[in-house]
C-alpha cells in the first residue's frame, strides 16, 4: 500500500509538474499583438497596412508576432495614436512626420515628439485635384467659389490642402462649400453632384479616383505656380510630382503637381525585436511586397531607408539594414 500512494503521489506530481511545464511553454508562445494605423480603406494607406500585416503574419509561428491594420482617419491620426500609445506603428505623409517630430503645424500645440521614430519610406503621393467635368475647373486657383471636399480633419490630404491654402490667402470662406467627407466618400459625392471637387494626397493608381473617373465625366486639375514652386524650395519633403496621362479616364496629358511621400513611422515605445521583425519580413519579401500594389512597382530598398525621412531610424530597423549592409 505504501509503494502504491508512494507511486500515485510521484505520478501526480510528474503530472503536474508536466502540466507547469506545459502551461510555461503555451505562455512562452502567446502572440505579440501590434497595431498599424492606415488610412481610408480604398485608399493606398489601407494596402500599405494591410500588406506588411500580411507579410508579418506569414512568419507569426517563427516569430510570435501577430498583426493588425485597421482603417483610420489617416496621417495626423496615426501619428497622434503612435504618441499616446493607442498604435505601435502607422502610416503618415512625410510633411506630417516631419510636423510630429518638431512640434510644428497641425502638432504645435502638443509640442514635438523626440519619440517618434521612422522606419522606411514607401511610395510617393502626388497632390491631386479631381474636378467635375462640368464645373468649370482647370487649375487649381478655379476651386474658388466652387464645392470642393478638403479633407476629413486628422488626415494629410487635409494638412496638405491647408498648407497650399494659407500660401496663397485663401480660407475656407472662398468656397462655397467646404464638406469635410473621409477619402472613402469623395467619389460617390463628386458623381452625386454634391461636390465639384475632390482632394487626395494618395500613391497613384487610386481606387477611389478610378472609380469617380469611371462613374462620371470627372478630369484631373493641376496644381501649380509660384506658391508651390516657394513651397518645393523651403521643404525638402515636398517635390514636384506627375500623374501621368491615360491613368484615368478623361485625362489623356500628364498632370503636373506637387507631393509628399509615403513613410511608415513608430516610436521609441516599440520593441526594437518588434520593428526588426516587420522590417524583415518586408524586406525579406521585398518582389511579394512589391507585387501587393501597383504603387509599389518601383520601389528601390536604398530609397527607402534614407528619403523623406525627418525622424531618425527606429534601432529594431537600423540592427536589419546593418545586416544587410545598407548602413
Amino acid at each position: 500500500m505504501i509503494k502504491l500512494k508512494s507511486a500515485f503521489t510521484a505520478s501526480v506530481l510528474a503530472a503536474g509538474v508536466m502540466l507547469a511545464g506545459a502551461v510555461q511553454s503555451v505562455s512562452a508562445a502567446d502572440p505579440t499583438y501590434v497595431t498599424i494605423g492606415t488610412g481610408g480603406q480604398t485608399g493606398v494607406y489601407y494596402v500599405v497596412g494591410q500588406s506588411i500585416c500580411r507579410l508579418v503574419n506569414r512568419g507569426a509561428d517563427d516569430h510570435g508576432i501577430k498583426c493588425t491594420a485597421p482603417s483610420t482617419g489617416g496621417s495626423v491620426a496615426n501619428l497622434n495614436a503612435i504618441r499616446e500609445g493607442g498604435q505601435d506603428m502607422g502610416v503618415a505623409q512625410s510633411d506630417m512626420q516631419f510636423h510630429a517630430y518638431n512640434g510644428t503645424d497641425k502638432f504645435e500645440e502638443q509640442g514635438a515628439n523626440p519619440e517618434l521614430r521612422a522606419v522606411f519610406s514607401v511610395h510617393p503621393e502626388p497632390f491631386t485635384v479631381v474636378a467635375r467635368a462640368d464645373s468649370g475647373i482647370k487649375v487649381f486657383d478655379d476651386l474658388k467659389g466652387k464645392r470642393v471636399n478638403v479633407g476629413n480633419p486628422g488626415s494629410g490630404q487635409r494638412g496638405t490642402m491647408e498648407v497650399l491654402m494659407e500660401r496663397k490667402g485663401w480660407t475656407l470662406d472662398d468656397f462655397k462649400l467646404a464638406s469635410e467627407l473621409k477619402s472613402s466618400e469623395q467619389s460617390q459625392a463628386l458623381c452625386d453632384n454634391k461636390v465639384d471637387a475632390i482632394i487626395f494626397t494618395v500613391g497613384h493608381p487610386n481606387g477611389s479616383i478610378k472609380e469617380a473617373t469611371t462613374s462620371c465625366d470627372a478630369l484631373m486639375v493641376p496644381v501649380e505656380g509660384a506658391e508651390v514652386d516657394t513651397l518645393i524650395g523651403e521643404n525638402d519633403y515636398y517635390a514636384k510630382a506627375i500623374i501621368p496621362a491615360g491613368m484615368y479616364k478623361g485625362t489623356d496629358a500628364d498632370t503636373a503637381t506637387f507631393g509628399v511621400g509615403a513613410t511608415f513611422v513608430s516610436s521609441t515605445k516599440a520593441d526594437p525585436e518588434v520593428i526588426y521583425q516587420v522590417v524583415k519580413a518586408v524586406f525579406d519579401n521585398f518582389d511579394r511586397f512589391k507585387r501587393l500594389h501597383p504603387a509599389f512597382e518601383n520601389l528601390d530598398p536604398a530609397l527607402m531607408i534614407k528619403n523623406n525621412l525627418s525622424a531618425p531610424l527606429h534601432d529594431g530597423a537600423v540592427r536589419y539594414y546593418k545586416e544587410r549592409g545598407w548602413m
